[in-house]
């Protein structure tokens, strides 16, 4: 019998799998991770056969968590938009899942994490390979500069100048570390997908900072955190993203 963790910040995707998962005899425990943190917790103390692993996710992304897994979990991702791993996937020979996938598509998915149970060890080199590949794509990936335009210009800031993004609806305010800010059409969540979560992290629904810029960390009565910045800038770690309090202090 297989025990299952199924590891996904959207409800509706782990609901998803889980349903499909109650439908194999072989399934007799599962499972839920909200976030990258909880997942390592549960899978260091609960040692599940198989894991669902969602790449993109709040605290550790899916890629960062896989290298910090128990070797003997055989692991399945699941994705987004990380359509460049499919290739390291399948060379691989550790199965993803694209969403939205169909229910055929996820028991072929299943099936193949149960055979490679028998093969663990190799498994766990192989996905060891998988992530020096995708972590590699994933830097190649981000940007290195932001297309800014502006009446009558068109202006390339540098990725590495920039202290903190804060979000003003359709609009993001660039904070450079050399004290310029830039009023950027583009919303909070589309740039947060092209910076390196290595370098940056969203701390609120409303801002995005650069990691080496937090100096200082301050609780407050309403259970949110004050960060202070380099700069001397003072931003707000939402309660909803206290999860990632961990991660920003690794």
């Amino acid at each position: 019998m297989l025990k299952v963790l199924v590891a996904d910040d959207e409800p509706i995707a782990r609901n998803i799998i889980v349903m499909l998962l109650e439908q194999d005899g072989e399934v007799s425990d599962i499972r839920e991770a909200r976030d990258g943190n909880e997942a390592l917790q549960l899978a260091n103390d609960w040692q599940p056969d198989i894991i669902f692993l969602d790449i993109q996710m709040p605290g550790q992304t899916g890629l960062q968590l896989a290298e910090k897994l128990p070797p003997d979990s055989v692991v399945v991702f699941v994705t987004a938009y990380d359509e460049f791993a499919v290739n390291a996937f399948d060379l691989c020979a550790v199965d993803y899942l694209l969403k939205p996938f169909e229910d055929e598509r996820f028991r072929v998915a299943l099936s193949k994490a149960r055979e490679q149970l028998s093969h663990r060890t190799q498994h766990h080199e192989n996905l060891q390979v998988l992530l020096q590949y995708a972590m590699s794509e994933r830097r190649q990936s981000y940007k290195s500069r932001l297309v800014v335009k502006e009446p009558g210009r068109i202006r390339l800031i540098d990725v590495s100048n920039i202290n903190y993004i804060a979000g003003a609806g359709n609009y993001a305010e660039v904070h450079l570390l050399d004290d310029g800010m830039i009023l950027h059409r583009e919303t909070l969540s589309s740039l947060e997908r092209q910076l390196d979560p290595d370098v940056f992290v969203r701390i609120h629904r409303s801002s995005i900072v650069r990691r080496d810029s937090i100096c200082e960390l301050r609780p407050n009565i309403k259970g949110d955190y004050e960060v202070i910045l380099k700069s001397g800038d003072s931003l707000t770690l939402s309660r909803r993203n206290k999860d990632r309090l961990a991660d920003m202090l690794r």
